[in-house]
Protein backbone atom coordinates (compact mmCIF):
# COMPACT_ATOMS: atom_id res chain seq x y z
CA UNK A 1 0.00 0.00 0.00
CA UNK A 2 1.33 3.42 -0.94
CA UNK A 3 2.25 5.79 1.89
CA UNK A 4 2.07 8.85 -0.40
CA UNK A 5 -0.25 10.15 -3.11
CA UNK A 6 1.45 8.32 -5.98
CA UNK A 7 -1.14 9.36 -8.54
CA UNK A 8 -0.41 13.04 -7.98
CA UNK A 9 3.37 12.54 -7.86
CA UNK A 10 3.36 10.48 -11.05
CA UNK A 11 1.23 13.06 -12.83
CA UNK A 12 3.86 15.69 -11.96
CA UNK A 13 6.72 13.47 -13.12
CA UNK A 14 5.11 12.53 -16.42
CA UNK A 15 5.08 16.08 -17.81
CA UNK A 16 8.02 17.92 -19.35
CA UNK A 17 8.97 21.15 -17.57
CA UNK A 18 12.56 22.33 -18.10
CA UNK A 19 13.84 25.54 -16.50
CA UNK A 20 12.12 28.48 -18.15
CA UNK A 21 9.22 26.39 -19.47
CA UNK A 22 7.56 25.05 -16.31
CA UNK A 23 4.00 25.53 -17.61
CA UNK A 24 3.00 21.87 -17.84
CA UNK A 25 4.13 20.98 -14.33
CA UNK A 26 2.58 24.17 -12.94
CA UNK A 27 -0.77 23.26 -14.52
CA UNK A 28 -0.76 19.82 -12.88
CA UNK A 29 0.30 21.27 -9.54
CA UNK A 30 -2.28 24.07 -9.59
CA UNK A 31 -5.10 21.72 -10.57
CA UNK A 32 -4.35 19.56 -7.51
CA UNK A 33 -3.90 22.60 -5.26
CA UNK A 34 -7.27 24.05 -6.28
CA UNK A 35 -9.04 21.10 -4.65
CA UNK A 36 -8.24 22.45 -1.18
CA UNK A 37 -6.37 25.79 -1.36
CA UNK A 38 -6.44 29.27 -2.85
CA UNK A 39 -4.22 29.37 -5.92
CA UNK A 40 -2.34 31.85 -8.09
CA UNK A 41 0.70 32.31 -10.30
CA UNK A 42 3.08 34.99 -11.51
CA UNK A 43 4.62 36.00 -14.82
CA UNK A 44 7.88 34.22 -14.01
CA UNK A 45 6.45 30.68 -13.84
CA UNK A 46 5.94 30.31 -10.08
CA UNK A 47 2.74 28.61 -8.89
CA UNK A 48 1.17 29.44 -5.51
CA UNK A 49 -1.25 27.65 -3.18
CA UNK A 50 -2.22 29.01 0.21
CA UNK A 51 -4.34 28.29 3.27
CA UNK A 52 -4.87 30.12 6.56
CA UNK A 53 -5.94 33.70 7.31
CA UNK A 54 -5.34 35.97 4.34
CA UNK A 55 -4.14 38.85 6.52
CA UNK A 56 -1.76 36.77 8.67
CA UNK A 57 2.06 36.67 8.42
CA UNK A 58 3.31 34.36 5.67
CA UNK A 59 5.22 31.10 6.00
CA UNK A 60 6.59 30.11 2.56
CA UNK A 61 7.23 26.49 1.52
CA UNK A 62 9.21 26.21 -1.71
CA UNK A 63 9.88 23.26 -3.99
CA UNK A 64 10.96 23.81 -7.57
CA UNK A 65 8.94 22.58 -10.51
CA UNK A 66 11.65 22.81 -13.13
CA UNK A 67 13.99 20.06 -14.29
CA UNK A 68 17.25 20.07 -16.21
CA UNK A 69 16.85 19.99 -19.95
CA UNK A 70 18.32 20.85 -23.32
CA UNK A 71 17.78 23.70 -25.76
CA UNK A 72 18.34 23.53 -29.52
CA UNK A 73 21.16 25.83 -30.57
CA UNK A 74 21.56 24.83 -34.24
CA UNK A 75 19.82 22.85 -36.97
CA UNK A 76 22.36 21.66 -39.51
CA UNK A 77 21.95 21.10 -43.24
CA UNK A 78 21.04 17.42 -42.71
CA UNK A 79 18.47 18.09 -40.00
CA UNK A 80 20.58 17.04 -37.02
CA UNK A 81 20.11 19.19 -33.92
CA UNK A 82 22.88 20.62 -31.78
CA UNK A 83 21.91 21.42 -28.20
CA UNK A 84 23.08 23.33 -25.15
CA UNK A 85 22.46 22.26 -21.53
CA UNK A 86 19.73 23.85 -19.44
CA UNK A 87 21.08 23.11 -15.97
CA UNK A 88 23.86 20.73 -14.99
CA UNK A 89 24.30 17.63 -17.14
CA UNK A 90 26.75 14.76 -17.13
CA UNK A 91 26.77 14.12 -20.90
CA UNK A 92 27.42 10.41 -20.29
CA UNK A 93 23.83 9.88 -19.13
CA UNK A 94 22.48 11.41 -22.36
CA UNK A 95 24.05 8.92 -24.75
CA UNK A 96 21.37 6.81 -26.44
CA UNK A 97 18.46 8.48 -24.62
CA UNK A 98 15.16 9.42 -26.19
CA UNK A 99 14.35 13.13 -26.04
CA UNK A 100 10.98 14.91 -26.03
CA UNK A 101 11.29 18.21 -27.87
CA UNK A 102 8.69 20.81 -26.93
CA UNK A 103 8.31 22.21 -30.44
CA UNK A 104 5.89 25.08 -31.19
CA UNK A 105 3.55 22.92 -33.28
CA UNK A 106 3.56 19.93 -30.96
CA UNK A 107 6.04 17.61 -29.27
CA UNK A 108 8.56 15.72 -31.37
CA UNK A 109 10.45 12.65 -30.13
CA UNK A 110 14.11 12.23 -31.06
CA UNK A 111 17.14 10.28 -29.94
CA UNK A 112 20.59 11.37 -28.82
CA UNK A 113 23.03 10.33 -31.50
CA UNK A 114 26.67 9.31 -31.14
CA UNK A 115 28.99 7.39 -33.42
CA UNK A 116 28.70 3.63 -32.99
CA UNK A 117 31.71 1.92 -31.44
CA UNK A 118 32.36 0.12 -34.74
CA UNK A 119 33.26 3.34 -36.54
CA UNK A 120 35.29 4.92 -33.74
CA UNK A 121 39.03 5.13 -33.85
CA UNK A 122 40.77 3.29 -31.03
CA UNK A 123 41.55 6.42 -29.04
CA UNK A 124 37.94 7.64 -29.30
CA UNK A 125 36.55 4.58 -27.52
CA UNK A 126 38.06 5.49 -24.17
CA UNK A 127 37.08 9.15 -24.21
CA UNK A 128 34.12 10.53 -22.27
CA UNK A 129 31.37 12.01 -24.40
CA UNK A 130 31.07 15.78 -24.59
CA UNK A 131 27.76 17.46 -25.25
CA UNK A 132 29.16 19.22 -28.31
CA UNK A 133 29.94 15.80 -29.83
CA UNK A 134 26.35 14.58 -29.48
CA UNK A 135 23.27 15.48 -31.49
CA UNK A 136 19.53 14.85 -31.63
CA UNK A 137 18.11 12.86 -34.53
CA UNK A 138 14.35 13.09 -35.00
CA UNK A 139 14.22 10.79 -38.03
CA UNK A 140 12.53 13.31 -40.31
CA UNK A 141 13.55 14.88 -43.63
CA UNK A 142 15.74 17.91 -43.10
CA UNK A 143 13.11 20.27 -44.53
CA UNK A 144 10.58 19.10 -41.93
CA UNK A 145 13.11 19.40 -39.12
CA UNK A 146 14.01 22.95 -40.10
CA UNK A 147 10.31 23.83 -40.27
CA UNK A 148 9.15 22.09 -37.08
CA UNK A 149 12.04 22.61 -34.67
CA UNK A 150 13.42 26.15 -34.51
CA UNK A 151 16.45 27.23 -32.53
CA UNK A 152 15.35 27.70 -28.91
CA UNK A 153 13.20 24.57 -28.75
CA UNK A 154 13.48 22.92 -25.33
CA UNK A 155 13.83 19.22 -24.70
CA UNK A 156 13.85 16.75 -21.81
CA UNK A 157 14.67 13.08 -21.54
CA UNK A 158 11.68 10.91 -22.39
CA UNK A 159 11.57 8.70 -19.29
CA UNK A 160 8.46 8.28 -17.16
CA UNK A 161 8.05 7.20 -13.51
CA UNK A 162 7.92 3.64 -12.22
CA UNK A 163 7.87 1.99 -8.78
CA UNK A 164 10.67 -0.37 -7.73
CA UNK A 165 9.54 -1.73 -4.39
CA UNK A 166 8.90 1.32 -2.21
CA UNK A 167 11.08 3.52 -4.41
CA UNK A 168 10.03 5.92 -7.11
CA UNK A 169 12.29 5.96 -10.17
CA UNK A 170 12.03 8.76 -12.72
CA UNK A 171 13.67 11.73 -14.37
CA UNK A 172 12.79 15.09 -12.78
CA UNK A 173 12.52 13.85 -9.20
CA UNK A 174 14.95 16.74 -8.71
CA UNK A 175 12.85 18.47 -7.84
CA UNK A 176 9.28 17.70 -8.82
CA UNK A 177 9.20 15.61 -5.62
CA UNK A 178 9.97 18.77 -3.61
CA UNK A 179 7.08 20.62 -5.25
CA UNK A 180 4.92 17.60 -4.43
CA UNK A 181 6.00 17.66 -0.77
CA UNK A 182 5.27 21.34 -0.14
CA UNK A 183 1.75 20.92 -1.53
CA UNK A 184 1.18 17.72 0.45
CA UNK A 185 2.36 19.51 3.61
CA UNK A 186 -0.19 22.22 2.87
CA UNK A 187 -2.87 19.56 2.42
CA UNK A 188 -1.93 18.04 5.79
CA UNK A 189 -2.55 21.43 7.43
CA UNK A 190 -5.79 22.39 5.70
CA UNK A 191 -8.13 21.32 8.52
CA UNK A 192 -6.09 22.94 11.30
CA UNK A 193 -6.74 26.31 12.90
CA UNK A 194 -3.68 28.11 11.56
CA UNK A 195 -2.05 31.23 12.99
CA UNK A 196 -0.30 31.94 9.70
CA UNK A 197 -0.96 32.27 6.00
CA UNK A 198 0.92 29.23 4.76
CA UNK A 199 1.89 29.42 1.09
CA UNK A 200 3.30 26.52 -0.92
CA UNK A 201 5.24 27.68 -3.98
CA UNK A 202 6.13 25.55 -6.96
CA UNK A 203 9.12 27.62 -8.01
CA UNK A 204 10.64 28.12 -11.45
CA UNK A 205 14.23 28.19 -12.70
CA UNK A 206 15.97 26.72 -9.66
CA UNK A 207 18.24 24.60 -11.84
CA UNK A 208 19.77 27.67 -13.49
CA UNK A 209 20.06 29.92 -10.45
CA UNK A 210 17.14 29.84 -7.95
CA UNK A 211 15.58 32.77 -9.77
CA UNK A 212 11.94 31.84 -9.22
CA UNK A 213 12.49 31.66 -5.45
CA UNK A 214 13.85 35.20 -5.50
CA UNK A 215 10.81 36.49 -7.39
CA UNK A 216 8.36 34.51 -5.24
CA UNK A 217 10.04 35.44 -1.98
CA UNK A 218 9.90 39.14 -2.83
CA UNK A 219 6.22 38.87 -3.71
CA UNK A 220 5.25 37.05 -0.50
CA UNK A 221 7.59 38.81 1.98
CA UNK A 222 7.38 35.87 4.42
CA UNK A 223 8.51 35.84 8.05
CA UNK A 224 10.07 32.38 7.53
CA UNK A 225 10.50 29.81 4.80
CA UNK A 226 11.43 26.26 3.97
CA UNK A 227 13.03 25.01 0.76
CA UNK A 228 12.46 21.34 -0.07
CA UNK A 229 14.91 19.67 -2.41
CA UNK A 230 16.87 16.45 -2.86
CA UNK A 231 20.16 15.41 -1.34
CA UNK A 232 22.52 12.54 -2.13
CA UNK A 233 21.55 9.15 -0.72
CA UNK A 234 24.76 7.99 0.91
CA UNK A 235 24.72 4.17 0.67
CA UNK A 236 25.16 4.15 -3.10
CA UNK A 237 28.65 3.18 -4.28
CA UNK A 238 31.18 5.99 -4.44
CA UNK A 239 29.39 8.56 -2.25
CA UNK A 240 31.48 9.64 0.75
CA UNK A 241 29.61 9.72 4.06
CA UNK A 242 32.51 11.72 5.48
CA UNK A 243 31.74 14.45 2.94
CA UNK A 244 27.96 14.21 2.57
CA UNK A 245 26.88 12.80 5.93
CA UNK A 246 24.71 9.75 6.53
CA UNK A 247 21.41 9.86 4.65
CA UNK A 248 20.43 6.35 3.55
CA UNK A 249 17.05 5.36 2.18
CA UNK A 250 14.59 4.97 5.03
CA UNK A 251 16.29 7.58 7.24
CA UNK A 252 13.54 10.15 6.71
CA UNK A 253 13.94 13.87 6.13
CA UNK A 254 17.44 15.31 5.88
CA UNK A 255 17.79 18.74 7.54
CA UNK A 256 20.60 21.01 6.40
CA UNK A 257 22.82 22.72 8.97
CA UNK A 258 25.06 25.55 7.79
CA UNK A 259 25.75 29.29 7.77
CA UNK A 260 22.88 30.35 5.48
CA UNK A 261 20.28 28.12 7.13
CA UNK A 262 18.29 29.34 10.13
CA UNK A 263 19.49 27.41 13.21
CA UNK A 264 16.29 28.44 14.98
CA UNK A 265 13.99 26.82 12.43
CA UNK A 266 16.18 23.73 12.18
CA UNK A 267 16.09 23.32 15.96
CA UNK A 268 12.31 23.79 15.97
CA UNK A 269 11.99 21.13 13.29
CA UNK A 270 14.13 18.61 15.13
CA UNK A 271 12.09 19.21 18.31
CA UNK A 272 8.82 18.74 16.40
CA UNK A 273 10.15 15.61 14.70
CA UNK A 274 11.24 14.01 17.97
CA UNK A 275 7.90 14.85 19.56
CA UNK A 276 6.00 13.27 16.66
CA UNK A 277 8.39 10.36 16.06
CA UNK A 278 9.31 11.47 12.53
CA UNK A 279 12.66 10.10 11.31
CA UNK A 280 15.30 12.61 10.24
CA UNK A 281 19.04 13.06 9.75
CA UNK A 282 21.28 16.12 9.71
CA UNK A 283 23.57 17.18 6.87
CA UNK A 284 26.21 19.90 7.09
CA UNK A 285 27.32 22.48 4.54
CA UNK A 286 30.08 25.01 5.06
CA UNK A 287 28.63 27.59 2.67
CA UNK A 288 25.33 27.89 0.81
CA UNK A 289 22.88 25.03 0.43
CA UNK A 290 22.53 24.96 -3.36
CA UNK A 291 18.73 25.23 -3.03
CA UNK A 292 15.97 27.82 -3.26
CA UNK A 293 16.72 28.69 0.37
CA UNK A 294 19.87 30.53 -0.74
CA UNK A 295 17.75 33.00 -2.71
CA UNK A 296 14.90 33.19 -0.22
CA UNK A 297 17.14 33.92 2.75
CA UNK A 298 18.45 37.10 1.07
CA UNK A 299 15.13 38.52 -0.16
CA UNK A 300 14.21 41.99 1.13
CA UNK A 301 15.53 42.28 4.71
CA UNK A 302 16.25 38.54 4.81
CA UNK A 303 13.99 35.53 5.39
CA UNK A 304 14.96 32.94 8.05
CA UNK A 305 14.95 29.72 6.04
CA UNK A 306 15.44 26.00 6.50
CA UNK A 307 16.23 23.22 4.02
CA UNK A 308 14.45 19.86 4.10
CA UNK A 309 15.83 17.26 1.68
CA UNK A 310 14.90 13.84 0.37
CA UNK A 311 17.69 11.25 -0.09
CA UNK A 312 18.04 10.67 -3.83
CA UNK A 313 20.19 8.32 -5.89
CA UNK A 314 21.44 9.04 -9.42
CA UNK A 315 20.66 12.77 -9.34
CA UNK A 316 20.40 14.53 -12.73
CA UNK A 317 19.91 11.27 -14.58
CA UNK A 318 16.97 9.59 -16.35
CA UNK A 319 16.53 7.23 -13.38
CA UNK A 320 16.68 9.22 -10.17
CA UNK A 321 15.43 7.22 -7.17
CA UNK A 322 13.75 8.18 -3.89
CA UNK A 323 11.99 6.14 -1.22
CA UNK A 324 8.36 7.05 -0.57
CA UNK A 325 8.84 6.67 3.20
CA UNK A 326 11.42 9.48 3.12
CA UNK A 327 9.04 11.58 1.03
CA UNK A 328 6.33 11.07 3.66
CA UNK A 329 8.76 12.03 6.45
CA UNK A 330 9.57 15.33 4.71
CA UNK A 331 5.87 16.14 4.40
CA UNK A 332 5.25 15.24 8.04
CA UNK A 333 8.16 17.23 9.49
CA UNK A 334 7.10 20.44 7.74
CA UNK A 335 3.49 20.07 8.87
CA UNK A 336 4.57 19.25 12.44
CA UNK A 337 6.82 22.32 12.58
CA UNK A 338 4.08 24.68 11.42
CA UNK A 339 1.52 23.21 13.83
CA UNK A 340 3.96 23.73 16.71
CA UNK A 341 4.93 27.32 15.82
CA UNK A 342 3.92 29.83 18.49
CA UNK A 343 2.44 33.20 17.72
CA UNK A 344 5.02 35.92 17.07
CA UNK A 345 8.01 33.55 16.85
CA UNK A 346 11.51 34.95 17.31
CA UNK A 347 13.89 33.64 14.64
CA UNK A 348 16.87 35.71 15.84
CA UNK A 349 20.13 33.78 15.79
CA UNK A 350 21.74 33.54 19.21
CA UNK A 351 24.84 31.85 20.58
Amino acid sequence: MSVINREFLFSLLEVAAPSGLERRAADVWLKEAATFARTGEDHYGNAYAEIGPEDAPVIALMGHLDEIGLIVSHVDSEGFLAVLPVGGWDPQVLVGQRIRLLAPGGDVIGVIGKKAIHVMEADERSKASKLEDLWIDVGLPKEEVQSLIPVGTYGVIEQGPIMVGTRVVSRALDNRVGAFIVLEALRALKDHDLKYRVVAVGTSQEEIGCFGAQVGGYRLDPIAGVAVDVTHETKQPGVSEKKYGVAPFGSGANLTVGPMVSPVITRQMTDAAREAGIPFTLGATGRYSGTDADALTLVRAGVPSAVVSIPNRYMHSPSEMVDEHDVKACTDIIAAWIRALPENPDFTRRG
